[in-house]
C-alpha cells in the first residue's frame, strides 16, 4: 500500500511522533501548541491522529484510560515509499520521457551524489 501525502497539521503530528516514537494526543497538542503561534484544539489533533491511524500510518495502543499513537513506518520508509509512489506514477504517465528526464538530472550532479544515489538504488 502506497502512504498517501501529508497534509500540513498531518506532517506536524507525524514529526513529532516521529521525534518521540510515541505519544499521546495531549503529548502532541502540547509539543505543536509551544510552537504555534496559535493554539490548536485537543479536539482538531485527536481527529487528525484518528485519520492517520486509519490510513494505516499511525498504530493505536491502549494505555490506561488514553491511547498511544506510535509511527507505523519511520520517516525514511515513509520518505521511500512515498518516493516510489511518485516516481511509478510519473514513469506510468509519461514513460520513456520522464525516464530521459531523470536520466538528464542524474547527469547534472556532481560525481559525488551520483555515487551516493547509486548506493542507495543498490540498497534494494
Amino acid at each position: 500500500m502506497d502512504p498517501p501525502p501529508l497534509h500540513e497539521l498531518e506532517a506536524e503530528v507525524m514529526e513529532e511522533l516521529w521525534e518521540r516514537g510515541a505519544g499521546s494526543v495531549r503529548d502532541v497538542l502540547d509539543a505543536l501548541n509551544a510552537r504555534a503561534a496559535q493554539e490548536r484544539a485537543y479536539t482538531t489533533v485527536l481527529t487528525v491522529m484518528q485519520r492517520l491511524h486509519a490510513k494505516g500510518l499511525l498504530r493505536r495502543e491502549p494505555r490506561g484510560r488514553a491511547h498511544v499513537y506510535v509511527p507505523a513506518m519511520t520517516r525514511d520508509e515513509y520518505a521511500q515509499a512515498r518516493a516510489e509512489a511518485g516516481v511509478g506514477a510519473l514513469v506510468s504517465e509519461y514513460g520513456d520521457v520522464a525516464l530521459a528526464q531523470f536520466a538528464r538530472e542524474m547527469s547534472r550532479l556532481d560525481p559525488e551524489r551520483r555515487e551516493q544515489i547509486r548506493r542507495l538504488a543498490a540498497r534494494d
